[in-house]
């Protein structure tokens, strides 16, 4: 693949796609804008220049939408996307509002780009199925997903070129792998570990100090210390037993690559709270180990355990020299 595409912003995809457009539309593609509804579209009213090619282009009014998720291998046939009667995915929650712009005579054609795969089985069915609840022409929807996505940007090379993905522009984005070694790991220990009230590792920077250099909230720090404290006494324990070192390693590997991003990405108005509910969720999102129910706790327990031992975030000036 060209480019990491779940690496990306929103943003970021959402601009390469409307200069794609310009080149497979026309110059005149109006840009992105967030309506009342949450949704972002484009929009190109005339006639196509290539699409769906030169022979037979689209004529009328074109909206143009970018749904991007920073999942790793996402496809267009799964359930958060598209699931037939859900009205919790993605499509869903698209229709009534493509609908309406049919409805008032402000939608001609339908293109949706999507950073996920695209098997010709769910590209007829959701096809089919939007068609049908907003009195589309089937041949007046195209679904783009990263394989034909691919192919345009090798024909219009130019179009990343302007698009300017650099990675320092890029959202805080940490991979899950070495933190779901470690879930794993812990939820199939079967060893009775004792639960005894921890403490802050010693000369380390307290709570306390830690969440008002953090600039964490103290609500957010009270019911966080209230859900997971009692846990990190059995964690440390189990990081620490000698059988236990390649998970120890791969703990460290998380740690460090988290506190690299945060450091890196990390707004300047943004207080830690935000942080921490931003690294949870990309981790439920990316791997789907972490996002399973029985998971979910463990993993919040895990990333509030890098957070209390000093691992990840900003610590006392004494500390960090």
């Amino acid at each position: 693949m060209m480019y990491r595409y779940e690496d990306l912003s929103d943003e970021q995809f959402e601009r390469l796609i409307i200069l794609l457009c310009r080149h497979l539309l026309g110059t005149s593609v109006k840009g992105f804008a967030k309506g009342p509804d949450g949704g972002r579209d484009a929009k190109f009213v005339g006639t196509a220049e290539i699409h769906p090619s030169k022979a037979a282009p689209w004529v009328g009014t074109t909206i143009i939408q970018a749904k991007h998720t920073n999942g790793y291998n996402k496809h267009f046939s799964e359930s958060d996307f598209y699931s037939a009667g859900s009205v919790h995915t993605v499509i869903a929650e698209e229709v009534p509002r493509i609908r309406k712009l049919r409805d008032a005579g402000q939608i001609d054609h339908y293109l949706l780009f999507a950073n996920r795969r695209l098997a010709g089985n769910a590209d007829q069915v959701i096809t089919a199925h939007i068609a049908k609840e907003c009195g589309l022409p089937e041949a007046s929807i195209y679904l783009c997903g990263v394989e034909r996505l691919e192919l345009w940007l090798k024909e219009f090379p130019e179009v990343a070129k302007l698009a300017q993905l650099d990675p320092v522009d890029s959202p805080l984005i940490v991979s899950p792998d070495e933190l779901a070694l470690v879930v794993q790991a812990f939820a199939s220990h079967d060893a009775e570990i004792a639960e005894v009230l921890d403490a802050p590792p010693g000369e380390r920077t307290s709570y306390e100090k830690k969440n008002e250099i953090n600039s964490m909230s103290a609500e957010y720090a009270k019911e966080q210390r209230r859900r997971y404290l009692k846990d990190t006494a059995q964690i440390r324990t189990f990081l620490a037993a000698p059988e236990n070192l390649g998970i120890l390693k791969s703990y460290e590997a998380a740690v460090e690559e988290f506190q690299f991003k945060i450091i890196a990405k990390r707004k300047e108005y943004q207080n830690f709270d935000a942080v921490m509910n931003y690294l949870i969720d990309l981790l439920f999102e990316r791997d789907p180990v972490l996002r399973q129910t029985k998971h979910k706790r463990l993993t919040r327990a895990l990333v509030f355990y890098m957070y209390w031992n000093c691992d990840i975030g900003k610590v006392a000036d004494a500390e960090a020299q």
